[in-house]
């Protein structure tokens, strides 16, 4: 039996558009004609007893670390996959409802970002928990592409253009020209694996234990990738693991920089490899433009001096580097027939009514 597919005009009136940055730390959602409505980290709160959950977002978050032993405060992606499916779903049923600002009979058409280079199965683990959380009809774009729509470069035209996306989970480098990606690495090393370097550095260095929330805390306050001008210090509290007790430390941004120095050469190097792969005359166009970071990793101070320094091409922080990726899907979502060649496999199917 052939399905019925309703006119754009009444689709439309009785659904919503919706645009999703599903990051490994924080989800942002677009709504067509709004903007963005909600940015909530990408963490649920579940009772172990029940299979319940309990929390979502930044409730969820305040939980970490502080819940009893049968609530467990979870991501439910790690290094930009879905690792727990259920409670993905869970998750952007719940963003999706709060963005819709009303209900409609039909379930909204998604556009969602995900990192370059995942395999068919992770992409359709997304598609699949948007499809069973209400979606009518989903979209999927990679986060490079994504943001550099967003940042409003020119990737439609036969010029080079460079982005890296250092995320939460993982850092997405990608040279774009003529709306499709010319070379591309996906690197599992960013801010989640910063904060890791620093609670490891603390407990090796001072024999403190401290939790993932202070690490990026630390990061946050005193993280640098280069030498500043002013040095930089923060009061951190753990716990002692030599005495068991609480003790206090004070951290200086040249003990983070030592913490965190590994993973920002290695994100230096695969950018390096990206561009010795790359085409000549692409190369010639990112000495002339430059490299344009996004990102929450773009807010490290001293990091655009250490890639110019390192990269020899100029190095441009996009305006507003922690929404880029959703911005760009609400590009997608204004136009999505001009930007269809920019999405990964094509899902037209609707539901039947």
């Amino acid at each position: 039996m052939a399905l019925l597919t309703l006119p754009s005009s009444i689709t439309a009136r009785f659904s919503r558009d919706i645009g999703i940055d599903l990051g490994t730390a924080n989800t942002l959602v677009y709504l067509k004609g709004k903007g963005i409505v909600v940015t909530e980290p990408s963490v649920v709160a579940v009772n172990q007893k029940t299979g319940q959950v309990v929390a979502i977002g930044q409730q969820a978050k305040d939980m970490l670390g502080r819940t009893p032993g049968h609530i467990a405060a979870v991501r439910p992606l790690v290094e930009g996959v879905v690792s727990d499916f259920e409670v993905t779903e869970e998750m952007l049923a719940y963003l999706m409802q709060k963005a819709q600002l009303e209900k409609t009979p039909l379930g909204p058409r998604v556009v969602i970002g995900v990192p370059s280079g995942l395999t068919t199965v992770e992409t359709r683990a997304v598609r699949d928990a948007a499809r069973n959380a209400g979606a009518r009809e989903v979209h999927i774009i990679e986060e490079p592409m994504a943001a550099a729509l967003g940042a409003k470069l020119p990737i439609s035209e036969p010029v080079g253009t460079m982005i890296v996306d250092i995320g939460g989970g993982t850092t997405d480098i990608a040279l774009l020209s003529m709306g499709g990606i010319v070379r591309s690495k996906n690197l599992r090393i960013a801010g989640d694996t910063l904060n890791q370097d620093i609670a490891g550095y603390v407990r090796s260095e001072f024999k403190i234990l401290i939790g993932e929330r202070t690490a990026e805390d630390v990061k946050i306050a005193v993280g640098t990738a280069l030498k500043p001008a002013q040095p930089l210090q923060a009061t951190i509290r753990g716990r002692d693991l030599v005495t068991g007790l609480p003790r206090e430390i004070v951290v200086t941004d040249t003990d983070v920089r030592e913490a965190i120095g590994a993973s920002i050469q290695s994100i230096l190097e695969a950018i390096k490899e990206v561009l010795e792969t790359a085409p000549p005359e692409v190369v010639a166009d990112v000495m002339r433009l430059g490299m344009y970071v996004t990102g929450g990793g773009a807010l490290l101070r001293g990091l655009p001096e250490r890639m110019a320094e390192e990269l020899r091409v100029p190095i441009h922080i996009v305006d507003d580097p922690l929404t880029t990726v959703v911005r760009g899907t609400g590009i997608v979502l204004e136009d999505l027939a001009k930007h269809r060649g920019m999405l990964l496999e094509d899902d037209e199917s609707t539901t039947p009514f």
